[in-house]
This record gives C-alpha cells, structure tokens and sequence, in this order.
C-alpha cells in the first residue's frame, strides 16, 4: 500500500473517479429528479461517511472549522451535485464535460480569493482566454447570444464545485483528508435525508437498473470515495501541484461518455477541451 501514500497517484485515482461523476449522473436524471438526485447521493454518502466517523473514532472539528466545512458542502455537497444534474436534462454528458475544463481555474480562482495571492498578468490572460473558448463554444452549439438553460446550470456547477475544491483543499492540510468530506457530508445529513424522504420516486418499480446504478456511482464513488483520494492527494502533494491533474479530467469524462452512453464526441468538443486544458496550464503556470 505505499503507492498509496504519493500526492500524485492519489489525486490521479481521484480524477479517474470523478470523470464517471457527469456521465453517471445523466444516466440517473433519466429516472430521477434532479432534486431527489442531489439529496438523495448526498444522504447515502453523510451515512457512510458518519459510520466510518464512528468507527475510527474521530474527534470534533474546531468550532473554526464549521464554516468552511459549510462552505465545502455548499460546494461540493449541494451546489455541483444539484446543477450538473439540471444540466443534464437539457444537455449531453459530453456537451457538460466541456465545461469542466475550467474547473481547475475556478478552483485557481478561489484559492486566490480565499489565500490572498496576487497572480501577475499572465495569469488571468489565459484565464480570460479559457473562459472565452467556452463562450465561443457555447455560441456555436446554440447559434444563440443567449444561454440554455444547461449552459448556464453548468457554469454555477463549475463556480460552486472550484470553490468548495479550494476550501477542502485548505482544511484537508490539518483536518485531514478523508475526514473533510465525512464531516461536510454529515453536517448536510438531516436536511438531505428530509429532501430525500419528500422528493422520494411514488414507485421504484420503474426505476431502471441504469439508473439506480448511476444514483449509486454518484453516492459512493462521486460523493465519498473520490473525495477520499483527491484531499488526500491535495495535503501530500500540495493544492497547486496536485490540483493540475483536473486538467485531465474533461478527456477521461469524454471517453466515458463517448464508450458507456455512446454519446457523439464531436471534433469541436474536443478541440476545445484540449485549447481550454492548454489555457489552464498556462494560467496555473503564472499563478
């Protein structure tokens, strides 16, 4: 297990796992509302999560900790769970991947807010740029100067998901890794559980197996497991180094989508996935 304890190859597993996350949640949005999705992912997760609190017998976060530990679970809890799967029921997994691609920026972004840094002009050139791309995009798929619905629930998705990603980062180096989300997820338990229970399918009966399949992906592995291996790799490695990984994310979801949902991965999807990746890089670079 000692490969386990390198920043790189933790964070990489993450990444892996994270790529299923949209795919995933377009496969359950077929037979789940978006609501229920969002709560119910987050009440299976907070349970497991509070049982492996239990048993290791962790202590209480500071009363410092609280907040941030809030903010995370408005990130990455409710707030990119809730508005990919929005997103999905107007747009492709692979048409929503694209905009993963400035997840690693958003994150960048935050970090800086949040730590005080003072990136040089560089850096927001090819921020500005990437951001461009996708707007470039964005106008293309719609020959519209206004935004679908999908785009824009996309864009908060991305927002919240880079700001909960920044915080975590910062407990995960004295709260611990695994623990961040654990205690995120069981602080957002009893209200997620009450969604859950009132947003609750009449019938299961016609749930389909993909889609009960997709809602468990996205609760055990998305949620939960995921976060295991991507804090982890963020305290080891260090945020900004660990956290360039992101930037493969958007070609890994693509091949899913393109091989599980057998979505059509077109050329200018991938073109500007790899222009934004190239943006960030170079963002990150001067950051």
């Amino acid at each position: 297990m000692r490969f386990l304890s390198n920043g790189w190859v933790n964070g990489l597993i993450g990444v892996v796992i994270f790529a299923g996350s949209l795919p995933a949640t377009r496969v359950a949005v077929m037979d789940f509302s978006p609501t229920f999705l969002t709560a119910a992912r987050a009440a299976i997760a907070g349970v497991l999560g509070l049982i492996l609190i239990l048993l290791s017998r962790q202590k209480l976060p500071n009363r410092k900790d609280w907040m941030p530990l809030f903010y995370v679970a408005i990130g990455v809890v409710i707030g990119f769970p809730l508005f990919t799967a929005l997103a999905l029921q107007y747009v492709s997994a692979a048409h929503s991947i694209v905009f993963v691609g400035l997840l690693p920026l958003a994150t960048a972004v935050f970090g800086v807010l949040r730590g005080g840094e003072r990136p040089n002009f560089a850096f927001w050139l090819f921020a500005i740029l990437g951001a461009a791309l996708v707007f470039a995009y964005m106008l293309i798929q719609t020959q519209s100067w206004l935004f679908n619905y999908g785009d824009i629930f996309m864009l908060l998705a991305i927002i919240l998901c880079g700001f909960g990603y920044a915080e975590g980062g910062k407990l995960s180096k004295h709260l611990g890794g695994w623990q961040v989300i654990c205690w995120a997820l069981i602080l957002m338990l009893p209200v997620m559980l009450v969604i859950s229970y009132f947003y609750m399918p009449v019938s299961f009966e016609q749930i389909s197996w993909s889609a009960a399949l997709g809602l468990a992906y996205v609760s055990i592995f998305s949620m939960l497991i995921g976060f295991f291996f991507w804090y982890k790799g963020l305290a080891l490695g260090g945020i900004a180094a660990v956290g360039q990984l992101q930037l493969l994310q958007p070609i890994f979801g693509l091949a899913i989508a393109a091989v599980i949902l057998h979505e059509h991965v077109s050329m200018t999807m991938l073109v500007v996935t790899i222009a934004v990746i190239a943006c960030v890089t170079c963002a990150k670079k001067f950051a």
